[in-house]
This record gives structure tokens, sequence and C-alpha cells, in this order.
């Protein structure tokens, strides 16, 4: 990526919005930090420029779009959701031969951007990266950091993430709500696309990977767990097809789950999830949901988000069981020999864990580049940063990466 003389390295686009708030913090947080590392010995004291610089643009105002982009060497994108209001950003972008990064949790944006514009993005040397919050880094580097831990070759993956609460509970701004309410109540539109793509399927290695029941039970966790809904499985099932066509790495089976506590958890989030499944398949149920989010959601969704309390007080564990093959057992016919177990830990997921994701994946952006892809185009967050050191740069921040467990059986 060719670093051009811009007046700024980072534009928050949406700065004023819930979560880019959140964001705009995070890169204050990280440019004070430079500065203290820089200025230390000269002046004994930390400093930070009294003044940022504000671009007023609107979405609707495409010039004001590239009036934007043209100021700026990587976009940071918060203005969600994203299949209203996220391609007019990335098209400015890339015309305009800048970066941009994004927190969408929305496969069928994420995808569509890839097959309209990766090949613009490669000729203008540009990356456009999405899903950059906590949908999906956790996720997509956490499969990719525990296939550099096993030693052998990682084949599937599992993934169970746990959120945890403080005593005022928890509490997500409705912005996520309206994503999940549109993405479900289109998932035609998405599989039209992923049959319009003819995409040659990426091979399994070793043993198939069972999928479990809707509601299951994981003794490891003590816990019982149903499928994760989000774009991890999606955007980690795109790195895993990368990473096997271009660099020839041996493709990582993946699911997703969440864990949900006991018994009464689970029949509360089935009586949930019928009511959601039912009123999103239709137009007037759709405005229900988006008109009473706290409602329909047993009151984990508002429109005012969560206090301050609620965001110190949560966190997040996202604990990865591995399985693959040594180097002395043939793949071929046998069960896999080698058990692995990471995690992922965290604090609080959406106005925490994400911008301090967002930002760390754009400083990467920055400072990596011998890295990155050798030409631009449009990445998942593992595709773009699989060689870079953002891992590392996480783990600084305080999205720790470990090894639980390894064995071979």
């Amino acid at each position: 990526m060719a670093v051009r003389q811009r007046p700024f390295h980072l534009v928050v686009f949406g700065a004023s919005g819930f979560t880019g708030q959140f964001v705009t913090e995070e890169v204050a947080r990280e440019k004070l930090q430079r500065v203290l590392e820089r200025a230390a010995q000269k002046l004994g004291r930390p400093t930070l420029p009294s003044e940022v610089g504000i671009i007023i643009c609107d979405i609707t105002t495409p010039g004001s779009l590239d009036e934007m982009a043209r100021q700026a060497t990587i976009v940071l994108n918060c203005v969600g959701p994203y299949r209203f209001y996220g391609e007019p950003v990335v098209k400015a972008c890339i015309e305009n031969g800048t970066s941009c990064i994004d927190i969408s949790g929305e496969p069928q944006f994420l995808e569509l951007m890839y097959w309209k514009y990766h090949q613009k993005a490669a000729e203008k040397g540009v990356y456009i990266i999405g899903s950059s919050g906590f949908d999906s880094i956790p996720a997509d580097m956490g499969v990719i950091y525990t296939s550099n831990k096993i030693n052998g070759t990682l084949t599937a993956v599992e993934s169970f993430l746990t959120i945890n609460s403080g005593p005022e509970g928890l509490c997500i701004h409705d912005g996520t709500w309206k994503s999940a309410v549109y993405g479900f109540g289109n998932q035609n539109q998405l599989k039209k696309l992923r049959n319009q793509s003819n995409l040659k399927p990426v091979p399994i290695v070793g043993a198939k990977l069972k999928r479990r029941w809707p509601v299951s039970y994981c003794r490891e966790l003590s816990s019982y767990s149903i499928p994760f809904l989000g774009a991890d499985v999606s955007v980690v099932k795109r790195t895993q097809r990368y990473l096997h066509e271009n660099l020839d790495q041996s493709p990582v089976q993946y699911a997703a789950y969440v864990t949900v506590g006991g018994i009464t958890s689970v029949i509360k989030l089935m009586f949930a999830g019928l009511f959601f499944l039912l009123f999103v398949k239709f137009g007037i149920g759709r405005q229900l949901l988006i008109r009473f989010p706290w409602l329909f959601s047993f009151g984990y969704f508002s429109k005012q988000g969560p206090t301050q309390k609620q965001i110190d007080a949560a966190s997040f564990t996202m604990t990865f069981f591995g399985q693959g093959y040594s180097h002395t057992c043939p793949i071929e016919n046998n069960k896999p020999n080698i058990r692995v177990c990471t995690q992922v830990k965290g604090p609080e997921a959406g106005y925490i864990a994400t911008p301090i994701a967002m930002v760390q994946a754009a400083m990467t952006l920055l400072n990596d580049v011998s890295n990155l892809p050798s030409v631009g185009g449009v990445f998942t967050p593992g595709a773009a940063f699989a060689k870079t050191k953002l891992i590392d740069r996480l783990n600084k921040r305080g999205l720790e990466f470990s090894v639980i467990s390894s064995s071979e059986v």
C-alpha cells in the first residue's frame, strides 16, 4: 500500500455515532501512546494535540465522501447498517485510492463488496477489510492463532463464545439489532449471491467436523450452547478459502457457538428466537422488531445502548477446541490424533474490544505493509493480516490470545 502524503492517516467516519465515539477514543489513545514513546525523554510528560480535524460529510452526498477519502490514508467506517450505508463509502475510498476498514457483521454486505469491488481495489492498490471488530477478528485471527500453535496440521475448530456481565446485566445498542433484523429478513438474497458466485468447494481435510444439535451441552465449559448466528462462520470460511487458494495452506473446518448457561436460559432464548424468526419474515414484523427492540429481545437491545457501568463490568471469552494430525500421522483414513485448546479473552465486546480491534487493524495496515497481501483488494481480516503482527498488537491492548492445552491422543 503506497502511503501518500495526506492530511490524516486515519479518518473515523461516523465518529458521532454510538460505536463511532468509542472508536474515536481508541484512536486518540493510540495517538497518545505513540507520542509518549517518542517524546517521553524530551518532555517527561504526555502530550496530545488539542485540536482534532473534523470533516463534514453525508452518506447521501457522494462528493462529500470523495472529499473525506481524498484526505485519508485509511477510513475507519463505523456507519451501519452497512447494507444501507456501507457501499458508498467503499466506492468513494476505492475511487480516491484510500484503504477502508469497517466493523460490519453482515455477511451479505461483506460478500457482495468482495464480488463487486475486489478487482477494482486490487487495481488501485488499496485494501478494503471488513468485519474488523468483535465480528470477526477474535474468531478469524483465533483460528489462525490455533493453527500456528498446533504441532502438526489443524483440520477443524469449534469456537464457543461466552459473554460475561456485571450485576447490571447486558445491553447492546439497537444498531446491531437492526443489522440482525435486516440480515435475517433478507437471507434469500445471501443464498442467491452465493449461488451466483459458483465457487468450487474448499476441500475437507481429515475427519469431517460434525454439526451439533441446535441446543447442545459443552462438557468442557459446563454450559449449554447454541449456534452463533453472527458473521464469524462466513468470515472464517472466506479466510480459509483465501489461505488455501493463495498460500497453499491446509483449510480448516469451522463451527461457531455461544454458551447460554443453564436450562432456564435455553428456554428463554428459545422463546425469544421463535418470536424473532416469526416476525422477521414479514415487513410489518420487521418494523415492530425495529421499533421495539427492548421488548422483543427481552431487554438485551435498546435504543439507548449500555450504560458505562454495564460496559465496564462486561467481558468475553472465546474458547477454541481444535483437532488435527501430527506430522507423523497420515491424514488419510485416520482419526485426528492431536487436540488443542486456545482462548481469546477481552473486555466488553461491542464498545471496548471492537474499537481496539478496529484501530489495531488500521495501525497494522499502516505499519506492517511488507506482510500484507502483495496487491490490494477486498479481504477478510485473516486474509489481510495472517502474516502480520496484529495478534501481538491486540495482546498488548488487552485482547489476549493464549494456549490452554495441547496434547496427542
